[in-house]
């Protein structure tokens, strides 16, 4: 991957506390308007030294310092923040999203710990070069060992310490290309750091790679094709979102082109990192000129112009996705009132239906009781002509005895 600027070499530990003063950052840093890139880095560096809370301990006014002068660089530092800041000001900068990093030399023993176990759960944290190392570089004091090129070296660097290579390359390898790899085997963190070399013989960071797991083992690389070559920062654009949406098309915002694209003829100086809390990190260095690489330059060229061009398109699709997307909202909104409504107009229909289906059954009850007063009735009649039947046949047998008498007596 890349290396890519340093945005901030010396933060401080502490992201809470007051937000940081409303000066210009401009003022801030003693810099015009009109400032290159590195000029602003430079005069950052100086300040964030001279202010650092490692020199500054017990001085409350040089830590407030500090994150003043951290907050502006934040905002010059990244072209697109400085470009809004230049149109309107603190109100189109996301301030409050300013990330600090961690400069684990400047932590106690126990904060180091909690640092630590909050890395091994998972928690991303991000840390920063040593101030001790930087002023150190920057006052060329540090120990430059020779790296040829093709050529590998193997060694153990302590935590918060660095080990700094010079490799010098000629006209011919500048053009074809530079690249510079880190790797370590027991998967240990480190950064990989590129300097730029001060008129006074000092060493200034100019970029930085963190490593990286990959398959076995971590690594870093810096390289440097003669073209341009992205790299991609997603911290700014999409990691405290929880929208998928907005995650999506912010994917490809951090795709930013590398701050430089080659190296001149010379000697240019690489650092290895340690960058463990606890333990020393092994690692191994190499670097290699890019003429054999020339499949994959041309590749990677037309890989990355495809994701721009993509990233164009994305832009584009965004505005079109929102607008579909709010009428399928409104469309999913009338769905669920209409479904709602019908579902309460079926009730209501239902509930009729059921006074049909009940009141017949009173009905038929009182029918019965009127059939079943209609059957008494009937019975009786019944039970009173039986009752004269009965009566009959004895009216019978008295006309029939008097009959017999009067028969006798006529004989």
């Amino acid at each position: 991957m890349p290396g890519h600027r340093s945005k901030s070499s010396e933060k401080h530990a502490d992201g809470g506390g007051a937000k940081p003063l409303r000066r210009d950052p401009y003022e801030v840093l003693g810099v015009s308007r009109n400032s290159t890139d590195q000029e602003i880095k430079t005069a950052y560096r100086k300040m964030a030294l001279k202010y650092h809370p490692d020199k500054n301990a017990n001085d409350p006014k040089a830590a407030d310092m500090f994150k003043e002068v951290t907050f502006s660089y934040n905002i010059l530092s990244d072209p697109d923040k400085r470009r809004q800041f230049d149109t309107a000001g603190f109100e189109a900068v996301e301030s409050d999203n300013q990330e600090l990093e961690l400069d684990l030399s400047s932590l106690g023993a126990v904060n180091t710990m909690f640092a630590a176990l909050f890395s091994k759960l998972g928690v991303p944290i991000k840390t920063t070069v040593s101030a001790t190392v930087l002023e150190e570089a920057l006052n060329g004091v540090v120990t430059i060992r020779p790296l040829p090129l093709g050529q590998f070296v193997s060694r153990r660097v302590e935590k918060q310490c660095a080990h700094f290579y010079s490799v010098t390359i000629t006209e011919e390898e500048a053009r074809a290309g530079f690249v510079c790899r880190v790797q370590s085997s027991d998967k240990s963190k480190f950064k990989l750091l590129y300097f730029d070399q001060e008129e006074n013989g000092g060493l200034s960071l100019a970029l930085q790679e963190d490593s990286a797991k990959t398959g076995k083992v971590t690594s870093a690389g810096m390289f440097f094709l003669g073209f341009p070559v992205y790299r991609l920062d997603q911290t700014n654009s999409i990691s405290a979102t929880k929208d998928p949406d907005t995650s999506f098309f912010r994917k490809l915002e951090g795709f930013q082109p590398c701050e430089l694209t080659e190296l001149k003829a010379g000697t240019h100086v690489f650092a290895v990192y340690g960058d463990n809390f606890f333990k020393s990190a092994n690692y191994t260095i190499e670097a290699l000129c890019a003429a054999p690489f020339s499949e994959e330059k041309e590749n990677l060229r037309n890989i990355e112009a495809q994701i721009l061009s993509k990233r164009a398109e994305i832009s584009k699709f965004e505005t079109e996705y929102r607008e579909v997307l709010a009428q399928f909202t409104e469309m999913t909104s009338r769905y669920a009132n209409e479904m709602q409504e019908i579902d309460e107009l079926l009730k209501q229909r239902n509930e009729i239906h059921a006074s049909y289906t009940v009141a017949p059954l009173k009905r038929s009850s009182s029918k019965s009781r009127s059939k079943s007063s209609s059957n008494e009735a009937k019975e009786e009649v019944q039970t009173k002509e039986k009752r004269n039947t009965r009566e009959r046949p004895k009216k019978k047998r008295w006309y029939n005895i008097h009959l017999r008498v009067d028969k006798r007596k006529a004989c």
